[in-house]
């Protein structure tokens, strides 16, 4: 059975499974340097790599405010997100529009599929759970948390301007003030 591509565009699809089209993609890898892999891929491969990168950022990513529509299949719409780059002017729009899905999730989905392109990130990391090995006077030490993040550091600084990582990090915590 073919993939079929189905892009939410606002309006709350329930049956979306891409932020971004083909079409979107390759617009996006117009302006970008390293588009050899995207540009050399079937319109298949593609379309795949969007709708995968889509349920990487969904589960990797919780974003602001609330979905728009309860029957919504992806986390975009959003009901009252804060949009940090509002003009401070425009007093009652300091949040994205609620039928839209912003340009920034957009590109990181397109970044993503480009990066899920040349290597399958969601792999489990060479050497997972060796920790030490000792060979005569040659030794190595691998750590299981030196590995390369599901989603690429340029997409996931897209998307920080929307929400937050669900995935664990060590060492810091996030304060806020009330």
């Amino acid at each position: 059975m073919a993939l079929t591509l189905i892009k939410e565009d606002g309006t709350g699809k329930s049956d979306a499974n891409s932020y971004a089209s083909v079409a979107d993609a390759d617009a996006y890898h117009e302006g970008h340097l390293y588009a050899t892999a995207w540009t050399g891929a079937s319109a298949g491969t593609k379309a795949a790599a969007l709708v995968m990168a889509t349920r990487l950022i969904d589960s990797h990513f919780q974003f602001g405010g609330v979905k728009a529509h309860a029957t919504q299949a992806l986390q975009w719409p959003r009901e009252d997100c804060p949009d940090l780059d509002a003009n401070p002017a425009d007093v009652g729009q300091r949040v994205v529009l609620s039928d839209l899905v912003p340009k920034g999730v957009l590109d990181a989905t397109c970044e993503t599929a480009r990066a899920l392109i040349i290597e399958d990130r969601t792999a489990n990391p060479l050497g997972e759970g060796l920790k030490f090995t000792g060979i005569a006077d040659l030794q190595q030490s691998f750590d299981k948390g030196d590995r390369r993040p599901v989603l690429p550091h340029v997409a996931q600084a897209m998307l920080r301007k929307f929400g937050e990582s669900t995935v664990a990090r060590s060492g810091a915590v996030r304060l806020v003030r009330t």
